[in-house]
């Protein structure tokens, strides 16, 4: 048995297509909150969250107001603890009953989780009057009233009353229809805008990761189509958007308008440190009959679960960034229905994702066989391309790739065949890069020394602050680097050097690339980096297997010489093009000579 020479250059072109695209990613989500605060620090600065949302500002608003008139009632059901105040008429405060908010000081999911709480939300109805004054209904003073799992609120202005119907609902919606009487003899200009100001608050532990899972979300289209925006401004003046959400990793408060918001505009702005995560404002105008308002909305203040979303029938499961197109189906209806079937029979988390990798690699291991057989085949033929490199050293190099060529298809290799394994493996991790951060069950699921899966852990602690590592390693995020480093190793091991000047050294940036995945998966969540830690320590047995165990390159060597006395194939249309193309380049290179 011959000894693994490593990777042929067609491996190399594949790994090197698919290290650019990770790189992509890496840097991406690296510099993704770098790039929103630089953009936000062009704006007036937010020193402290504190100093935007305290009460004292809104006694600024409206200094006639008696702060001891305002009063608080509040509903409750097993899912939702809600608060709603006489300022406004607002829902006040949001409390997810089942669900805890990460604790820094414990280390734990500890502290009560609020959506609103403590005037980091409000929202109102923006008017303006015959005289061109503009009144929000947030600035008003409402009078309360409860009765069973209602709340009604009203207010008079000028005459003019606005009532706010709120119904505490099944599950995770309240309703909130809005009636007024009386009001088109103070407004004729048949305009109301729907305001919403918003500071979200953080709840989980990876605050770099929470704050680029936090976003606008909205539907539009009767529903039928969604989109979401993470910049720094969000426009939508053509669309009438049926609902709009500000979700964050885990958790979301939607506002669904029942004749939709048109005109739509939104913006956010990351805060840097502290309790909040990013500050958003939306405003959206809705209809009104007659210059009366009386319209039906619903809030929804949920969790992230997909089974959830999906059962209220309004594309709330679009809001989970599980990925566009394949991406997402990839994890719809293959990785979650299979980590939900796993789970259910009990089996702790960590063991679940172990589980994963291993069905993967089954469904993937004809595709790695082919690999690793083609990668033999290469071995076998190395002295023939040697050949072929020293005859046309001196040539130039288009002829030398068309020799090359030539002896591959004389051997009835199929180049191409290396790029398979690299293609089917971008989407699968981009999907699961998707699948961990945004999987509700794996919050708070721990294992081993990872307390949170969907979050890192921090076992080794650091005195002070590494760039792009901060200041903790990741136990899971080493082991994942130096077992993709030992793969490397394996598949690299008689790799050529560059003949020619300048060019750079493949193996130095193929050992320099797992490195790279310290940095990535240090602040990435831990079931990722298991997963990977698990899938290449896999991939390294499969070598293994594969070179001592299945692959004969004896045989390997016999069935190229039996294709070598066979009637070369006819010509594809790929290879065909290819060819034409290097034909014209080379006529062209001749052409330039000669002037």
């Amino acid at each position: 048995m011959q000894q693994n020479n490593g990777l042929d250059k067609n491996q190399i072109i594949s790994f090197v297509l698919f290290s650019l695209v990770l790189f992509g990613f890496m840097f991406y989500f690296q510099t993704k909150q770098a790039k929103e605060t630089a953009t936000s620090k062009a704006k007036e600065p937010v020193k402290t969250e504190q100093a935007e949302i305290k009460p004292s500002e809104v006694q600024n608003i409206n200094p006639q107001i008696n702060q001891d008139s305002i009063k608080t009632v509040s509903l409750k059901n097993d899912l939702l603890n809600v608060q709603f105040s006489s300022l406004g008429g607002q829902i006040s405060s949001v409390e997810l009953l089942k669900f805890k908010a990460y604790n820094k000081k414990t280390d734990k999911d500890t502290d009560p989780l609020y959506l609103f709480n403590k005037n980091n939300a409000s929202y109102g109805f923006q008017f303006k009057d015959k005289t061109g004054k503009v009144f929000n209904t947030k600035d008003m003073v409402f009078s309360p009233s409860v009765k069973g799992n209602t709340v009604t609120m009203q207010s008079n202005i000028n005459g003019a009353i606005i009532q706010f119907i709120y119904t505490l609902n099944e599950k995770y919606a309240i309703g909130f229809k809005v009636k007024t009487q009386g009001l088109a003899q103070i407004v004729n200009d048949g305009k109301a805008d729907f305001t919403w100001d918003y500071t979200v608050r953080g709840a989980e532990k990876g605050r770099s990761q929470e704050e680029t899972h936090t976003e606008f979300s909205y539907a539009f289209n009767n529903y039928k189509s969604n989109d979401y925006d993470g910049r720094t401004t969000m426009e939508e003046p053509k669309e009438t958007l049926n609902w709009i959400a500000v979700k964050q990793q885990f958790f979301g408060a939607i506002i669904e308008a029942n004749s939709g918001f048109t005109n739509s505009k939104g913006n956010q702005d990351p805060i840097k440190e502290g309790e909040f995560l990013k500050k958003f404002t939306f405003d959206g105008q809705v209809k009104m009959a007659g210059n009366e308002l009386n319209q039906d909305f619903t809030w929804y203040f949920v969790p992230m679960d997909l089974k959830l979303l999906k059962s209220y029938d309004k594309n709330f499961d679009e809001i989970i960034p599980l990925g566009w197109s394949f991406i997402g189906t990839l994890n719809r209806h293959f990785f979650i229905p299979i980590y939900n079937l796993l789970t259910s029979w009990g089996i702790a988390a960590g063991w679940v994702i172990f589980l994963m990798t291993i069905i993967t690699k089954i469904i993937l291991s004809p595709v790695m066989f082919k690999q690793h057989k083609l990668s033999a085949m290469m071995r076998v033929i190395r002295p023939e391309i040697d050949e072929v490199n020293a005859k046309y050293k001196d040539a130039d190099a288009m002829k030398k790739q068309q020799a090359t060529m030539a002896v591959y298809k004389k051997a009835g290799v199929n180049q191409m065949a290396g790029c398979l394994p690299a293609v089917l493996q971008i989407p699968i991790f981009y999907a699961l890069f998707r699948f961990f951060p945004n999987n509700l069950d794996l919050r708070g699921q721990s294992f081993w020394f990872a307390k949170d899966l969907t979050a890192y852990d921090d076992v080794i602690k650091l005195p002070f602050n590494i760039p792009f590592i901060g200041e903790h390693l990741s136990i899971f995020a080493i082991a994942c680097t130096i077992v993709i480093l030992i793969y490397t190793i394996l598949t690299s091991g008689n790799m050529q050097q560059p003949t020619q000047p300048g060019m750079p050294n493949m193996k130095v940036l193929m050992y320099i690339f797992p490195v790279t995945f310290l940095f990535f998966l240090n602040t990435s969540a831990s079931g990722l980096s298991w997963y990977y830690f698990v899938s290449n320590a896999i991939n390294i047995v499969i070598i293994l297997v594969i070179k001592y165990w299945i692959l004969d390159e004896k045989k390997i060597h016999a069935q190229i010489q039996a294709n070598k006395q066979k009637e070369p194939k006819k010509e594809g249309k790929f290879q065909k093009r290819m060819r034409e193309m290097m034909e014209k380049a080379q006529e062209q290179q001749k052409a330039q000579g000669k002037k």
